[in-house]
């Protein structure tokens, strides 16, 4: 129930600051995608089913507030965190490298998607300027913001997993 709480208060804590905070510290007309880090960070630190739903939320948030088609980015978020959920099993505590490899791909992922079924099926054939423009700068800047809140979101789930394990232990083991 602990982990059901902190993750809707992540997501919210998530959804406002990129909604409202990164909003203002854009970088080349781009914002970091912090909702696609938290969704990468649970389904690799959690596995599929987590991942699945974490994703879920946060793009049913965007969905909410953003969204023009209902479900979109629900859709699209719970793709990227079942995927990133795969590669759970590669899962070391204090590496680095492999979650920011999953933020790159899943960024690129996300925005190629995003191109192809909301530009590209309205005959915008400026592939190369959104690539330019939108993909790669959002790429970067979405990694390098994830060294910071990846390392925030490793301690969270630490604790939360500690809670847990304590949790499950007989009450004749307690001390």
């Amino acid at each position: 129930m602990r982990r059901k709480i902190t993750l809707t208060v992540l997501i919210l804590i998530t959804f406002l600051l990129q909604t409202t905070v990164f909003q203002s510290l854009e970088i080349a007309s781009v914002t970091p995608n912090l909702l696609l880090i938290l969704t990468t960070a649970f389904g690799f630190m959690r596995g599929k089913k987590e991942g699945l739903w974490v994703g879920f939320f946060c793009g049913l948030s965007i969905d909410l507030f953003y969204g023009n088609l209902f479900g979109f980015y629900g859709l699209l978020y719970m793709y990227v965190g079942y995927m990133n959920g795969f590669f759970c099993k590669v899962f070391y505590d204090e590496d680095i490298k492999v979650p920011m490899v999953l933020v790159a791909v899943s960024d690129l992922a996300y925005n190629f998607v995003v191109y192809v079924l909301q530009f590209l099926l309205r005959v915008r054939l400026s592939f190369f300027d959104y690539l330019e423009h939108i993909i790669l700068p959002e790429m970067v800047y979405t990694m390098v913001i994830s060294i910071v809140f990846y390392r925030i979101l490793f301690l969270i789930n630490r604790k939360l997993t500690e809670n847990e394990m304590e949790g499950q232990q007989s009450p004749w083991l307690r001390r």
